[in-house]
């Protein structure tokens, strides 16, 4: 069981784990820095507690803190005001609960790949929202795991995770720096490499016969989209027919398309 702990004075060193959450510089969550992993909310906390990342310590009110099932866990749970929070925190969290953690071991690219039938394989995706959002669509529909390859963000910032709802702390990722290298690598594992794209060559998706074949979803960033050197090393490009006027989607929302049109 978790030991609560009641905490009034927000300099006290034992917060510090969620010390400045908006502050670039000092972050917990930054990957040059701590690299902790912060989880907010009661939904979002609990599937953190559930996954492999190592907890280090909760922070929230009281009765966000007594929602949570803590009788398996053994990290202190500290319980303070909204406004002691907000002053440790940096603003006020609405969501009232957070939860830090230590990184779990990276996935190997060849682990992941070994062991998936439908990636999500994503190049230049630098907007964290749009990062979270497409690991909350790969865990609804079907995707086994993501691989991040040059320029996309950290999964793991407190921003993405949210937006995920706690997602990609349970849809397994690898990065890769062999780029487009990586595409060839996915080919000779058994995977057709479909980039999408609204380039009017590419095929339609329903066209493209990827249902029920091992399939690498490509996706790009959220502005130019898949780089030519990408889209050419890839099997297929296909494309979401839209109305008139219309020429892409914003990258999460294709790359649902594009996983339900796997299913």
């Amino acid at each position: 069981m978790a030991d609560v702990i009641e905490i009034n004075d927000p300099a006290d060193p034992r917060l510090d784990d969620f010390r400045d959450l908006s502050t670039a510089d000092r972050r917990p969550d930054r990957p040059g820095g701590r690299g902790l992993v912060i989880a907010e909310g009661v939904v979002v906390v609990e599937r953190l507690l559930a996954s492999p990342y190592p907890v280090r310590g909760l922070l929230g009110v009281r009765r966000r803190v007594e929602a949570l099932d803590l009788a398996d866990l053994d990290v202190p749970a500290y319980v303070t005001s909204a406004e002691v929070m907000a002053e440790v925190v940096g603003f006020h969290l609405n969501r009232g609960v957070l939860a830090a953690a230590d990184r779990a071991p990276a996935v190997s690219f060849d682990a992941l790949v070994s062991g998936a039938r439908r990636l999500a394989v994503l190049e230049g995706v630098g907007d964290h929202e749009n990062l979270g959002s497409i690991f909350r669509n790969a865990a609804a529909l079907g995707v086994d795991g993501v691989v991040l390859g040059p320029g996309c963000s950290d999964p793991l910032y407190r921003r993405s995770v949210r937006v995920s709802m706690g997602h990609v702390l349970r849809v397994p990722f690898a990065t890769t720096d062999e780029w487009p290298a990586a595409l060839n690598m996915l080919r000779q594992k058994g995977y057709t490499v479909a980039a999408l794209t609204p380039r009017p060559s590419a095929l339609h998706l329903a066209d493209a016969g990827l249902r029920g074949r091992r399939v690498a979803v490509l996706l790009g960033s959220e502005g130019p989209g898949l780089t030519d050197e990408a889209i050419d090393a890839a099997d297929v490009a296909v494309r979401i027919p839209m109305s008139s006027g219309v020429d892409s989607l914003n990258v999460a929302t294709a790359g649902a398309v594009a996983f339900h049109a796997l299913l």
